[in-house]
């Protein structure tokens, strides 16, 4: 049985004495070291914060998390149920935080492209990456950041050169698996596209059983230089137990583009906080998300679009589906900075509750400080509508099917803008297969 920690402070402090004895070498020491006080200073964060009024962690801080504790082997079937199909891609896999080699499918890649694990990077002496990890943070971190930067250890470094398209997708594929003891792991990706360069990353968070207890506290950086195109996927399909933390931190130059699919189908509880900063004139970021939950689980998303200058665009589309006992918590900030004329931001945020006690708190803020602007924001939250489901049923459609089918035309036009076939149809069947009478929808869809 787990053991009950009292002072999650004392408990990180004791694991991070334990994780600093067995690095050697580390470029990282004095940056662990800074970033481990300033989580001292401030604990993990309680209700009382207005950022996690409604998502607890205390299921979290009360746990005994082993930090160096090794994964148990895994083999490839495991591997293969949670991939994406066919899907040609330069994969990373990792296991409970720590890069896989043998799993992974890396392949050949074009000059000018750079993909490898952190803990590569950090023992190269020439990569320079223990300089520019927490470029792209800025001042929106919290605790769990704080504890990323203390305890990192693996992740993945992705460089991609001046005016080099990538082939195919980044695959970066995280499993967890459950251990003797619960384990943190707090994996960092770093991602940097130089001027008219395009990449697509995927960055996927699996559970292999629902037994684990495990937390995954991730840290996304995201680099764009001029005319730079990212498309980015986060998925994140958790055991029935375990906890996912993350953020993704991006900076945007002159005429770049980053398109942000965000996408949370299960765990205990998920958090993702996602902060994009619009440098330069001519960025754009767009923002897709779809959550669904059931049961008791938790899913909290903020986000934070900072219009630093003029001509810059936002556009924000978030889809909430939850059922049960379940909790969704959606915070969505636009920020148009006082010389950021001509901004043009939008967001959305719709949620669908199937039950009566499934609850969800949506915020989503507009913070303007010029007057030449284009702005609008807006919330629905609701149950399925009575006349579509008159309409279906007078079709000779039953109630439940008739209600899967349109919570899946709900939840459908989030996941129709995934561009990458293999990755839309394996998230179109999860979505079926979590809504009841999946046999007769696959009949309509």
């Amino acid at each position: 049985m787990n053991a009950v920690v009292n002072n999650p402070v004392e408990h990180f402090q004791s694991e991070y004495a334990r994780l600093i004895g067995e690095l050697d070498n580390d470029p990282l020491r004095d940056e662990r070291k800074a970033a481990l006080e300033r989580f001292a200073a401030t604990g993990l964060p309680t209700k009382k914060v207005e950022a996690w009024k409604y998502t607890d962690v205390q299921p979290i801080a009360k746990r005994h998390f082993n930090t160096t504790q090794a994964a148990p082997p895994i083999d490839v079937g495991q591997v293969d149920a949670v991939r994406f199909g066919d899907l040609d891609c330069h994969e990373l896999v990792f296991v409970n935080g720590r890069f896989n080699a043998q799993l992974s499918r890396l392949g050949d890649t074009a000059s000018g492209i750079s993909i490898r694990s952190l803990a590569a990077a950090l023992a190269d002496s020439d990569s320079g990456i223990g300089a520019r990890l927490g470029h792209c943070l800025g001042e929106n971190t919290h605790a769990f950041t704080e504890l990323n930067t203390a305890f990192l250890q693996d992740g993945a470094v992705i460089e991609v050169a001046r005016g080099v398209q990538v082939d195919k997708p980044i695959v970066l594929l995280y499993l967890d698996t459950a251990t003797d003891t619960p384990t943190a792991c707090h994996p960092r990706t770093f991602v940097s596209l130089g001027e008219n360069a395009a990449a697509t990353l995927v960055e996927s968070f699996a559970g292999l059983d629902d037994s684990s207890e495990n937390l995954t506290n991730q840290v996304t950086e995201i680099d764009l230089a001029d005319n730079a195109r990212l498309d980015h996927y986060k998925i994140v399909q958790g055991g029935g137990k375990n906890f996912h933390i993350g953020s993704i931190n991006a900076r945007q130059a002159r005429d770049s583009r980053l398109e942000s699919h965000s996408l949370a189908l299960g765990g205990n509880l998920t958090r993702t906080d996602i902060n994009t900063r619009l440098e330069a004139e001519g960025a754009t970021v767009i923002l897709n998300g779809l959550y669904m939950v059931d049961g008791k689980q938790h899913v909290d998303h903020h986000t934070r679009v900072d219009h630093l200058v003029p001509h810059t665009n936002s556009v924000e589309t978030y889809r909430g589906v939850l059922n049960g006992n379940s909790r969704a918590v959606f915070n969505g900030k636009v920020y148009v900075h006082r010389d950021a004329q001509k901004t043009d931001a939008q967001q959305s945020n719709a949620n669908l509750l199937l039950s009566k006690t499934a609850e969800v708190d949506t915020k989503p803020e507009l913070e303007i400080y010029a007057d030449d602007v284009k702005c609008s924001h807006g919330a629905t939250v609701g149950q399925l509508d009575e006349d579509a489901l008159f309409y279906l049923r007078s079709r000779a459609i039953d109630e439940s099917t008739a209600g899967s089918l349109l919570t899946y035309a709900f939840a459908s036009e989030v996941v129709a803008q995934i561009k990458l076939a293999p990755i839309r149809e394996r998230l179109e069947h999860i979505v079926l297969d979590k809504l009841p009478q999946t046999e007769q929808i696959g009949e309509f869809v």
